[in-house]
């Protein structure tokens, strides 16, 4: 099921004025503080309405202005998860839970409270009430309460803003689930450069009200005109395989032509992951190095180059039919005589790449 919006809104200061086509997945909404990220999903639950837009989630039509058709809230059939809980404190995570699924009492068939349950890993929290739980904890009854509405769209504010590290770690693998186990379209705000690259099936980029990207996470991360996630944390996100495990510690990951060497990955043989390689840890090269430490020493070829401002350029590459992006200076292309259609060696170390910027795939 697809998401189509296009908006119009003048707040005075700032005017949104955006269009944005969504795919089934899990779509981030990515942009610094006051792009408009939260009025794009605010419009979309219909919190905000705008000067004019249409909306359509599936072949349901929630706001076409030119007919005069604007749904309220509670027609719109969507889940919301907040930055907090907003649980009810007086009810137990079972009351909460119920609280959800009244919404759904009309509509036929649905998620399973019993699998949502399990899907969330709460059913030892069903008789505590909200006060009795762990950030991570409520904003996972949050998002079980949201799915037993029975959305045709679940909407994430920035889910983990109030949570600290251990917390976003214990509560990531439901989102990857939730991306990976059901159909439902989900649009997550975030201005987080790990969530986008661990959660991301698509990636709209979204400044000043606008938007100047939006495709695939693979395509958007690895676009060296856009870098979304910021130079320092631009990358490319490749979705590889496990090949095997080997004593030393090491697993032998494969993407397209490819093949990488990483420190051993949680993962049994055959299973999806997405992994991360930030720019600024791949190294480039005319000839292959040779008594080197670094474990993977990958053929490429230039694709396009981006020089900076300052002394930075990025240049991104086509690795067995894999984009990376490579952070070096402006004197090194020079050097290198670095053009589009140039054959140089991607070089990376295997403990280069953090076990946060290893996650599930599809």
């Amino acid at each position: 099921m697809t998401v189509s919006i296009s908006l119009r809104h003048d707040f005075g200061a700032f005017r949104l004025d955006i269009g944005i086509e969504a795919p089934p997945g899990l779509t981030v909404l990515f942009g610094r503080s006051g792009s408009g990220k939260t009025s794009v999903i605010n419009a979309v639950a219909g919190l905000l309405r705008p000067d004019s837009g249409r909306i359509v989630i599936g072949d349901r039509v929630l706001q076409d202005s030119a007919r005069g058709l604007w749904l309220p809230v509670h027609r719109r059939r969507l889940g919301y998860v907040f930055q907090e809980s907003r649980l009810f404190p007086h009810l137990s995570v079972r009351a909460n839970l119920l609280y959800g699924q009244r919404f759904a009492r009309r509509r036929a068939g649905g998620p399973d409270p019993g699998l949502v349950v399990d899907l969330l890993g709460i059913s030892h929290l069903l008789d505590r009430r909200p006060g009795a739980l762990s950030g991570g904890e409520r904003q996972r009854v949050a998002l079980g309460r949201a799915l037993l509405a029975r959305p045709d769209v679940l909407l994430a504010d920035e889910p983990f803003a109030a949570l600290d590290e251990a917390r976003k770690a214990e509560i990531l693998p439901y989102f990857e689930r939730l991306r990976d186990e059901t159909d439902l379209p989900i649009l997550y705000v975030s201005h987080s450069a790990a969530e986008v690259a661990r959660l991301a099936t698509s990636v709209v980029v979204l400044q000043d009200g606008k938007v100047v990207r939006q495709g695939s996470a693979a395509d958007v991360l690895s676009d060296p005109e856009v870098t979304p996630l910021g130079v320092r944390h631009a990358g490319a996100l490749l979705e590889t395989r496990v090949l095997a495990h080997h004593p030393d510690g090491l697993s032998e990951l494969q993407a397209g032509g490819i093949r990488l060497l990483l420190p051993q990955v949680d993962r049994a043989p055959g299973e999806a992951i997405r992994v991360h390689i930030e720019a600024q840890d791949v190294m480039l090269s005319l000839t292959r190095p040779e008594g080197i430490s670094a474990l993977n020493i990958l053929p490429a070829t230039v694709q396009t180059l981006r020089m900076g401002q300052g002394p930075g350029a990025l240049v991104q590459l086509d690795a067995g039919g894999n984009r990376l992006l490579a952070r070096i200076t402006r004197r090194s292309a020079s050097a290198l005589d670095l053009q589009p259609g140039k054959a140089v060696f991607a070089v990376l170390k295997a403990v280069a790449v953090a076990r946060e910027n290893v996650a599930d795939g599809r």
